[in-house]
């Protein structure tokens, strides 16, 4: 398997369907999960739904990469989020952050061997596989965060 097709498969374990780093992803933890929950808020940790929305902001701004070669997020905005009022709002972004996912997976399959060195954007970002693995880094920890935290509110 090349390596374009390894880090795809890689976005989809953690996000989609695997189980073999963190033995869940996010869709196991935050499918058929009551949006009461996911805003539950313990002390001052993030809540679930926060952290899922940080998470899909990045998700959704790498893929505006891919679509229109623009990077137009900021780590600023990355927790700036109105709350989440009921479970079909709960549920219609977990929809767009499970497409979204979807199709960054498949822009990342697409890519070349020779993509993955291209500078992200610009140099600054460094390259693809950069940016690719560190999206991944980046989710493990918050989804690390979001068991402990859905232990947490389930047990308090």
């Amino acid at each position: 398997m090349n390596q374009t097709k390894q880090l795809a498969s890689r976005i989809s374990e953690v996000f989609l369907n695997g189980t073999w780093i963190a033995n869940t992803n996010y869709k196991n933890e935050l499918d058929n999960l009551d949006f009461r929950i996911a805003n539950k808020k313990i002390e001052s940790l993030n809540s679930i739904s926060v952290l899922a929305q940080h998470i899909h902001y990045y998700i959704s701004g790498i893929l505006n990469v891919y679509v229109n070669n623009k990077l137009e997020i900021s780590d600023k905005f990355s927790f700036n989020f109105s709350p989440i009022k009921s479970q079909y709002a709960w549920e219609s972004f977990l929809s767009r952050f499970w497409g979204d996912t979807e199709l960054l997976i498949q822009y990342i399959e697409n890519m070349t061997e020779e993509d993955l060195n291209i500078d992200f954007v610009d140099e600054k970002y460094g390259t693809y596989s950069r940016n690719i693995n560190g999206i991944l880094e980046h989710s493990y920890y918050h989804l690390g965060q979001i068991v402990l935290i859905k232990k947490l509110v389930l047990h308090f």
